[in-house]
């Protein structure tokens, strides 16, 4: 008889046995550096984005929201809509620029809709409250 190792659990020899030939481990994760992108240099450190330029052609809603402000308080804290709209067309004459006075396609002016989106980021910011309707209220 031959010298073979049989094993108890498979009947089959050691040799080809799984349970006396345990499988290899796995192979080691090799790190792979990320994909070159023809036409671009790899550099140490990027310098960081510049700040995204807004629009200039029109006066943005950030700059309506402490005129708003300042509006209302000037006023008792409430005014209806349109007599916003005048006050703030006189505070901010010599701020709007000239594209500010077309319209949008909606055919409201472009100052007027930058003063609404000014108005809802003050509500949400929790500085103004919705009131009543036509009316712009300061948060107690």
């Amino acid at each position: 008889m031959s010298d073979v190792d049989y094993c108890d659990l498979c009947d089959l020899p050691k040799s080809t046995c799984i349970h006396g030939n345990p499988p290899p481990p796995p192979p080691t994760a090799v790190k792979r550096a990320a994909p070159r992108v023809p036409g671009t240099r790899r550099t140490a450190a990027a310098p960081p984005a510049p700040p995204r330029v807004v629009n200039t052609k029109w006066t943005p809603p950030v700059a309506f929201e402490p005129v708003i402000l300042e509006v209302l308080d000037e006023h008792g804290g409430q005014m209806e809509q349109d007599d916003v709209y005048v006050a703030l067309e006189e505070v901010m004459a010599d701020r709007l620029k000239p594209a500010d006075h077309e319209t949008t396609p909606e055919g409201e002016l472009r100052w007027r809709y930058a003063a609404r989106k000014a108005r809802q980021t003050l509500i949400a910011d929790g500085r103004m409250t919705k009131g009543k309707p036509g009316v712009w209220a300061l948060a107690d």
